[in-house]
């Protein structure tokens, strides 16, 4: 019939229309932009997109942010100069540091039913049972800092199954160093340790001492930093170290934690900088 005849021609028309503004937007949009991007190892870094003329200012290019950061662990007995060596990796790669001591500390002082938990192993010196400790890490790498900026774990994992449990979540470690510090050293450093509870510095009464007078005075010693609860701390990192460190075997770094601060950070920063350039 005659009506069906145009609305044949009505729905042809409306397909030679479509065509040609689609045309158009492929001549004239998208590739009137300019992107570039850097690739990494951690992901495709984008750059600014950069209109070039004739574009209306309402026009605008989407485009995909790849990757996430670096994911390093950092190993070590106790008093092995993590902590140190953490603030000049969070500051010179600006990966997330995420510290499960500093976490579970948080966690008792909050009165949380985990730190509540955690409190009498911790006061015992024994390791934390590795669900608690799970349950804590796997929670904070959830977040968007941790995907996008990357991560750097201190103290954990320190078994064999919190490195799985870790694998499990999807997490890679791309780097994993090993401080190596002897016991009699570490039983020294621990002892001595004291920290700012103010400002968290830590400092040590023969190596580092506190500044005389109100610092001095309000620097207080940690319930497990006392040479009996070390004991059983290393012990405990003794039996399970091996195990975590084969789990790692392929990204390990071997650091001789004796030298100076300076000198430790040289050697952990240069392979670092050599992970982010495979």
């Amino acid at each position: 019939s005659r009506s069906r005849q145009s609305a044949a021609m009505a729905r042809l028309l409306s397909a030679l229309v479509a065509l040609v503004m689609v045309a158009q937007t492929a001549a004239f949009a998208p590739s009137s932009w300019v992107s570039t991007r850097s690739a990494t190892k951690w992901g495709a870094r984008v750059q600014q997109a950069q209109p070039r003329t004739g574009l209306a200012q309402n026009e605008c290019l989407v485009v995909m942010s790849a990757g996430s950061g670096m994911g390093i662990i950092i190993a070590g007995a106790p008093a092995s100069g993590k902590g140190t060596q953490c603030a000049r990796i969070t500051e010179d790669f600006g990966v997330v540091h995420l510290s499960t001591g500093d976490l579970l500390r948080a966690a008792v002082a909050a009165g949380s039913d985990l730190g509540k938990e955690a409190k009498g192993f911790m006061d015992s010196g024994k390791l934390v049972p590795d669900q608690l400790v799970i349950d804590l890490i796997a929670e904070k790498l959830k977040s968007d800092d941790c995907k996008s900026k990357g991560w750097l774990l201190d103290g954990f994992p320190r078994t064999a199954a919190q490195a799985q449990a870790l694998a499990d979540t999807g997490a890679k470690c791309d780097c994993f160093i090993s401080l190596n510090v002897p016991d009699s050293d570490l039983v020294d450093r621990v002892v001595g340790r004291r920290t700012d509870p103010e400002t968290g510095d830590i400092y040590h009464m023969t190596f580092n001492p506190p500044p005389a007078g109100e610092i001095a005075d309000r620097c207080t010693q940690r319930s497990d930093d006392t040479e009996e609860k070390v004991k059983v701390r290393l012990e405990q990192f003794h039996d399970n170290v091996n195990a975590v460190v084969d789990f790692y075997k392929d990204v390990k770094t071997e650091v001789d934690g004796t030298a100076k601060p300076d000198e430790v950070y040289t050697t952990i920063k240069s392979t670092l900088d050599a992970a982010t350039t495979k």
